[in-house]
């Protein structure tokens, strides 16, 4: 059996074939000017047989509907094939997916930005049945006078009763005059809140939402000292402090127990610190502790994480794990015993991610108190966690279940915290208070706990509790926390919410039901249309359309106009140019297309231009000839640049004439074709003489010359200079002869004077050093204008119009003086002596260089100095013998180039002779520029400094030299931390104005060096003023510094010092000052 021939996906076929047989047909139609039916077929490509398989959408086959829509499964990233998933996301944020889950299921807050410390606490007080009542309960008139209260009891409303999943928390935010985005304490968020509410509920006529935050929230403690020698407790012990929350050390605790033990733990005062009895009238031993009075119904403790690290003058957060049980038993801990079952049930748990203490989340774990079941509070976001406080069987890193222990195990803990036991008939009643079973839990970011009394017959007596907005006192019992009236004014206004969301719910869904169905809807016709649209048999009628259009119809949700004028020609026809950009339609598909969009023309299977086809043919004809032609003119011109043409009668350009020859041959004439004489053409009008730059010429034959003309003429017939012609014989324009004949006597005389100053300046001319002798005069002038005026007498052939001539050197020399003392702005040049003779040490990097007497004449003479204006200079003996340096102003010795490196290595041990100036040398102005230099240098940004870590005690030797000197600033360095063979080594972007500070926090992030940690180095200098800038230090780009690590702190995260500066730099010591929270209580009424 045969292979089946199949048709490759992705290869696009060549288009010589086609080409060729539609050329022959051409010509054919322009021999014998008749056009046959098979002739259409082939121009039009009818015959192609329908296409199916390839992707891409084949211009060669008008039968070739491929590509035009995606594959079954596929998409494409527009238009009406685009995901279902983008299109309905398109649409906008749906309103639904904000709908809350069941009426059983809190609602989150929006963290507007830092505001996650208020959400919690927040959600904290709604979720507490007594606290909620208490808000809800309050007289509308009151609520109206206390903006704080009215939006605290709407945030309340709206998380009781609202269909959205999560509430905007910015009008409560707002009212406090909050900044969301500075991160704060949610302890004193909570303490300030509710001293505020405290304030605001007082207004209140309804007792129990007027007392509501002091019946929750509020117990008393006293600070009891006891003399030892009298056994009384002072006057102070008897006075109670009111408390809003329990503050307990966690550093180096592991549960609330020893926690509390801490707290109430006796203080013993002796020696230095003993007490002074009033009654005993002198200063004794004694003991303090603090005695809890009073529990609140709900009891608060804050977990101390926060720690103060002198060494290091931060704050640490302590990540240590801390348990904490199920249900606390406080009868033990009060100061005096008591009937009531104080016993608590855990209730909430605050907890605070992250290492930094200024920085990190707040998230709340609250329990139900009707249903029992813990939910995540984590702003928007709202978990069910079960019946434990971090989820059923939670085991992970930071929080988890820790153990259940049988309740009978209490009794001696108890019994032993405070020196005596439990009878017989109080541990019955603890044990059937607590259960059986007690649960602990650890968390390593716990930062406050919440307890809630267990309610018994015993404490409800004694603590009514409020619902709805009357006073009702009820025993042992509870209602449903949705079963909870709103207040009349929140009814309403929750009502109107609820049926806007509704509604905004309801528009989305038909939006998206009529959007989905459209799109599926138009999927279902271009499908349907593209089954229809191939042609079945050349006898069966079609028509013609615009690929243009059908990609647009099968790609825009809403296609356009059916539009066929792109394939028109001016006849109104279709021409066989456009068999590319036009498909066959069946007349089933087409009248589909019509019947539906309109537009048009209707374009059928005899619609073939028949005069477009014979002017076609007549082109291809045309064109045939002239590749012909221009194969010959080729040769010709080959021969005329090879020298092989020897009757050349008109001149054209050799430069065009090359770049002619080399182009592809082309069926007609292109701009490039324009212009053969234009660059041979002066400005004139006229033939360029040839010694211009860029007017070479040659000869080319008549029949060349005209090929050439009728092309430029085609291309350019409107050209008002027209393709200027120059036979032979023409002659060359003599007005640019004339420029041209002055330019080359102006170069000849230049050239002239530029030899002759070669000839008497010939060691300066070839930068040889000038042997120097003591006592004798010679002259200084800048290095830089003898490096212009050598650059400039040596130039030759095309260096010469680049050469820049020096500036007259009268002006040279005066600035080189200061306008305020006319004295020297510069030094001279250091001395060297070699083989006896001395020489200038490095005229190449010198400011000034010396000269002969006879050389500063002739350039006085040649550069238009005075010689009198001159910088004179004679070279002193210094501590050296006249005799070692021989020579005299007369004599001429050996002649050296000037290398400095060569004359440094012979350099001899002697002292350098001195060179005095006239006029002398002005220090003052010299000093003041050197400063403003070494300013601007130091004034840097965005430069590149090196810093290297170094391990072990001492740098290596090569560390060292490259700390000493500065590399090159303007290299490019990665700054990615590299390792050597002594350390780590990084680049660091910085500026003049970077503190070391700064920099030792960059060598943090970069090397994961403690700032405490580092000995920071330049050479062999510390830098340790941490305050200074590296300008203040002569720190400059390219400079190498190096590291040491001392170890003596231990390692801590960069995120908690970067945490500290942004919240010093935001003001956070003031906390809640400028905000409604520690504003007077005039400012909340309104």
């Amino acid at each position: 059996m045969s292979r089946p021939t199949t048709r490759s996906k992705n290869k696009r076929h060549r288009q010589g074939d086609n080409v060729n047989i539609t050329s022959e047909i051409m010509r054919k139609i322009h021999a014998t000017g008749e056009i046959t039916n098979d002739d259409i077929n082939q121009l039009y490509v009818i015959q192609k047989p329908v296409c199916q398989g390839c992707r891409v959408n084949t211009k060669d086959n008008p039968n070739c509907f491929c590509g035009l829509i995606p594959p079954p499964n596929g998409s494409r990233k527009s238009g009406l094939w685009q995901k279902l998933s983008d299109i309905v996301q398109a649409l906008g944020p749906d309103p639904c997916k904000d709908l809350r889950a069941s009426a059983d299921s809190p609602a989150g807050l929006t963290n507007l930005g830092a505001t996650c410390y208020a959400n919690s606490i927040l959600q904290y007080l709604y979720m507490n049945t007594s606290f909620r009542e208490g808000v809800f309960s309050v007289e509308p008139e009151v609520l109206k006078q206390h903006p704080v209260l009215d939006q605290l009891a709407r945030l309340f409303a709206q998380l009781h009763a609202s269909k959205m999943a999560f509430i905007d928390s910015a009008p409560f935010i707002k009212t406090l005059e909050l900044d969301n985005g500075v991160q704060q304490d949610s302890l004193e968020f909570l303490t300030l809140l509710l001293s505020l509410l405290e304030r605001c509920l007082s207004h209140s006529k309804v007792s129990k939402a007027r007392t509501v935050v002091q019946d929750l929230f509020r117990g008393s403690v006293s600070h009891v000292t006891m003399c030892s020698k009298c056994g009384r407790d002072s006057e102070a012990s008897s006075k109670m402090e009111d408390f809003y929350e329990l503050e307990l050390n966690v550093k180096g605790l592991k549960s609330l127990d020893e926690s509390l033990d801490d707290y109430l733990n006796v203080e013993e005062l002796h020696g230095e610190n003993q007490y002074f009895c009033e009654l005993c009238k002198v200063r004794v031993d004694a003991i303090r502790s603090i005695k809890l009075r009073i529990l609140p119904e709900v009891l608060n403790f804050q977990l101390k994480r926060c720690v103060f690290l002198p060494k290091t003058t931060t704050k640490k957060k302590i990540t240590s794990a801390f348990c904490f049980p199920g249900v606390l038993d406080m009868r033990q801990r009060l100061s005096e015993p008591s009937q009531l079952d104080w016993v608590y049930d855990l209730s909430a748990v605050l907890i605070h991610k992250g290492t930094a203490v200024n920085s990190g989340h707040y998230i709340a774990h609250i329990k139900d108190e009707n249903t029992g079941q813990w939910w995540e509070f984590d702003d928007e976001h709202v978990s069910n966690l079960g019946l434990h406080p971090f989820g059923e069987g939670s085991s992970n890193s930071t929080s988890k279940v820790v153990h259940s222990e049988p309740a009978a195990g209490t009794e001696e803990k108890h019994g032993l915290t405070n020196g005596d036991h439990m009878d017989a008939v109080q541990l019955q009643s603890f044990k059937s208070s607590i259960g059986s079973h007690v649960e602990t839990f650890s968390s390593n970011d716990a930062y406050m706990l919440m307890y809630n009394l267990r309610r018994t017959k015993k404490v409800d007596e004694k603590i009514p509790v409020v619902f709805g907005a009357s006073k009702i006192e009820i025993e042992g019992c509870e209602s449903n926390s949705h079963d909870t009236s709103l207040p009349s004014h929140l009814f309403k206004e929750i009502n109107e919410l609820n049926a806007s969301y509704l509604e905004a719910c309801k528009r989305y869904k038909l939006k998206k039901d009529s959007e989905l169905n459209h799109i599926t809807g138009r999927r279902q016709e271009v499908r349907s249309v593209l089954s229809e649209a191939p042609v079945r048999s050349f006898e069966e009628p079609f028509y013609w359309a615009s690929i243009d259009w059908l990609r647009q119809w099968a790609d825009n949700i809403t296609p356009p106009i059916l539009d066929n004028t792109l394939i028109q020609c001016s006849h109104g026809k279709v021409p066989v140019s456009k068999v590319g950009s036009m498909k066959r339609l069946s007349a089933e598909a087409w009248t589909k297309l019509f019947s539906k969009y309109g537009g048009g023309p209707t374009l059928t299977n005899d619609d073939y231009c028949m005069a477009c086809l014979i002017d076609g043919a007549q082109s291809v004809v045309f064109a045939d000839s002239y590749r012909d032609r221009r194969t010959l003119m080729r040769d010709l011109a080959s021969d005329v640049l090879t020298g092989k043409c020897l009757d050349g009668t008109y001149y054209v350009s050799k430069t065009w004439l090359q770049q002619w020859v080399r182009r592809k041959n082309l069926d007609a004439p292109s701009e490039a074709d324009a212009g053969p004489t234009v660059s041979i053409r002066c400005t004139h009008g006229q033939l360029m003489p040839e010694q211009a730059p860029g007017a070479k010429r040659v000869l080319v034959s008549e029949k060349l010359w005209l090929f050439f003309y009728e092309d430029a003429i085609a291309v350019k017939p409107d050209d008002p200079l027209g393709c200027k012609t120059f036979p032979l014989g023409s002659e060359q324009c003599p007005q640019c002869c004339v420029e041209l004949s002055e330019v080359a006597c102006l170069e000849d005389s230049l050239r002239a004077v530029k030899l002759k100053q070669r000839q008497t300046h010939e060691k300066l001319a070839m930068g040889k050093s000038i042997p120097l002798s003591l006592h004798c005069t010679y002259y200084l002038v800048p290095s830089s204008w003898l490096t212009k005026w050598r650059n400039y007498v040596i130039a030759s052939g095309k260096n010469i119009s680049s050469s820049v001539e020096p500036e007259t050197l009268d002006f040279v020399i005066e600035s080189l003086k200061c306008e305020k003392h006319l004295r020297l702005l510069e030094r001279p040049p250091d001395l060297i002596s070699k083989r006896g003779i001395l020489f200038q040490k490095g005229s190449t990097t010198d400011g000034l260089t010396i000269i002969t007497e006879n050389d500063w004449n002739n350039f006085c003479e040649e550069w238009g100095g005075n010689k009198d204006k001159c910088i004179s200079a004679i070279i002193e003996p210094g501590n050296v013998a006249e005799n070692n340096l021989g020579g005299s102003c007369e004599e001429t010795t050996s002649e050296e180039h000037l290398n400095p490196q060569d004359e440094v290595n012979n350099e001899t041990e002697t002292r350098q002779p001195i060179i005095r100036t006239c006029p002398e040398i002005c220090e003052d102005c010299i000093g003041e520029r050197e400063s403003c230099k070494l300013m601007q240098k130091l004034n840097y940004s965005n430069g590149d400094i090196y810093v290297s870590l170094v391990r072990g005690k001492e740098a290596p030797r090569s560390i060292l030299e490259a700390s000493e000197t500065a590399s090159e600033p303007d290299r490019r360095a990665s700054k990615r931390s590299r390792k050597t063979s002594y350390g780590n080594s990084v680049n660091l972007k910085v500026s003049g104005s970077t503190s070391v500070y700064q920099l030792k926090m960059m060598i943090w992030e970069s090397l994961g060096v403690v700032k405490e940690n580092q000995i920071l180095h330049k050479g062999s200098r510390i830098l340790d003023q941490e305050s200074a800038t590296l300008a203040d230090l002569n720190i400059f780009p390219g400079d190498k510094l190096w590291v040491q690590d001392s170890e003596i702190h231990e390692h801590r995260d960069i995120a908690d010092e970067l945490a500290d500066q942004k919240m010093t730099a935001q003001h956070a010591e003031e906390g809640f000052r400028g905000t409604l929270l520690t504003a007077n209580i005039s400012s909340q009424v309104v």
